[in-house]
């Protein structure tokens, strides 16, 4: 720790002179994030429920990415990941509601020194942590309407001449969800592997009527962005990670890891392209850095993709590392995973311990209540049955071949053909640990396979 927070000291000071050496002004930024939503779900990744009109339309300004990733599937580790460039082991925010270690560098300090304002409106940085991070101005409120007065009214109102980086976080389409939707339960598809029940179908159309609701509010700040900042402004969209469904959020299949990325520059970045270049968030720190003509810090997890941005290369990382250390007492589970192009490898490192989480503990009304119908019908129907089973347990290796099974349908592990595959993932998977210094810590007494009797709420 206390080497990574010289080197972070040391890049701070290199950075800090390139301010006075450059004479142009540094592009605008505008980062903003969606909270819980799966990229399948949005037409521009081949979703059918529902229109995105604003975010099909960014996606024609700019560059969408195919193979973005968070660093892990939920709130905390994953926006702290962003917001230093490195993963959780190495920043310390590892299980959900967890921060960075103090005195490990943060995206905003740096745009500072490089001569930025920065504000943040909304879920940018996890809870209280977001006062930790440098933020000139900063704004907790993350409903879309408190949102949207917040960030119109700094906006039309700041005299500072500085380059501004806007983070604007919303919490669309966190639960709880509305109780109305305009979207009709019965005509939408849902992913392949939840069960389909008329509860989880209703439960799904309030999710996407949030998702309509943050698409709608894209092109508000889209167009305040146009009045009020640089016409080369580099505007980012993304999510923190997959939506709070069983096999979603909290889990390593791509339903919970792999996110929207949409970045786009009208001076800089082609208009209408896609890439298949794959990218974890912790690079998106190195990358903002570059863009802004900073010097990057050294000994951080991410790597910049300013290059992808430019269209000067079509790749960027050959592996994908995400790792998931539970969400307090409900959801006390570790696991961790590799993935590249063709194959993941996930290592569920406790398989003895049952993955519960706040859906099918709290069966809330306003988010998972359906879970009630699948266990009921669980007791009488085999693939509702498996389904529960599947949710609950995890082998302790689970192997997929994302070409031929890009939803996670069946697991490969163990399977003769794809042993060297396997031996060969493990043992990357293993290395990469060892450097992060991942010491696979159970953060809380687990909740047992074996005694479903114990799956009840437990206080934090």
């Amino acid at each position: 720790m206390n080497r990574i927070l010289a080197l972070c000291l040391i890049a701070v000071a290199v950075i800090a002179p390139s301010i006075a050496a450059g004479n142009e002004r540094h592009p605008d930024i505008v980062v903003y994030l969606a909270d819980d939503l799966s990229a399948a779900d949005l037409p521009v990744y081949g979703g059918t429920n529902i229109p995105t009109p604003a975010i099909d339309k960014l996606a024609a300004d700019g560059l969408t990415f195919d193979l973005a990733f968070v660093a892990s599937p939920s709130c905390a580790p994953s926006r702290a990941a962003l917001l230093t460039g490195l993963m959780p082991a190495r920043n310390g925010a590892e299980e959900n509601h967890t921060y960075p270690r103090a005195g490990i560098l943060r995206l905003p300090r740096v745009l500072k020194q490089l001569g930025y304002q920065i504000a943040a409106f909304g879920k940018v940085a996890h809870g209280r942590s977001a006062k930790d991070y440098g933020f000139d101005t900063i704004e907790l409120k993350s409903d879309i309407p408190e949102v949207r007065k917040s960030v119109a009214s700094f906006l039309e109102n700041r005299t500072d001449d500085r380059p501004l980086a806007l983070f604007v976080g919303v919490s669309n389409p966190h639960v709880p969800w509305p109780s109305e939707s305009t979207i009709d339960p019965t005509s939408m598809a849902l992913p392949p592997k939840l069960l389909d029940t008329p509860r989880t179908r209703v439960q799904r159309s309030r999710y996407l009527q949030e998702v309509k609701d943050l698409d709608a509010y894209l092109g508000e700040l889209r167009k305040l962005a146009d009045q009020h900042l640089a016409k080369d402004t580099l505007f980012v969209f993304s999510s923190d990670h997959g939506a709070q469904f069983p096999f979603g959020k909290w889990t390593l299949y791509d339903e919970g890891i792999r996110v929207p990325l949409i970045v786009a520059r009208s001076s800089e970045i082609e208009a209408g392209t896609r890439t298949d270049a794959m990218v974890s968030w912790v690079d998106i720190f190195p990358t903002l850095i570059d863009i802004a003509g900073g010097d990057l810090p050294e000994n951080l997890d991410g790597r910049s993709f300013a290059p992808v941005l430019l269209g000067a290369t079509d790749s960027h990382r050959k592996r994908i590392f995400t790792t998931h250390s539970g969400d307090r007492m409900m959801n006390v589970y570790l696991s961790r995973s590799v993935r590249t192009d063709r194959y993941k490898l996930i290592w569920n490192l406790h398989p003895e311990f049952a993955f519960t989480t706040h859906i099918d503990l709290l069966l809330r009304e306003t988010s998972g209540d359906y879970f009630k119908q699948w266990t009921e019908a669980a007791k009488t129907d085999k693939h509702a049955a498996a389904v529960v089973a599947r949710h609950h347990g995890r082998p302790e290796f689970e192997l997929f071949d994302l070409q031929n099974d890009p939803s996670e349908l069946k697991n490969l592990a163990g399977m003769a053909e794809l042993a060297s595959v396997q031996r060969e993932l493990f043992a990357e998977l293993n290395a990469w640990m060892e450097e992060q210094g991942d010491q696979r810590t159970v953060f809380h007494e687990p909740l047992m396979l074996d005694a479903p009797e114990t799956w009840v709420p437990r206080k934090r």
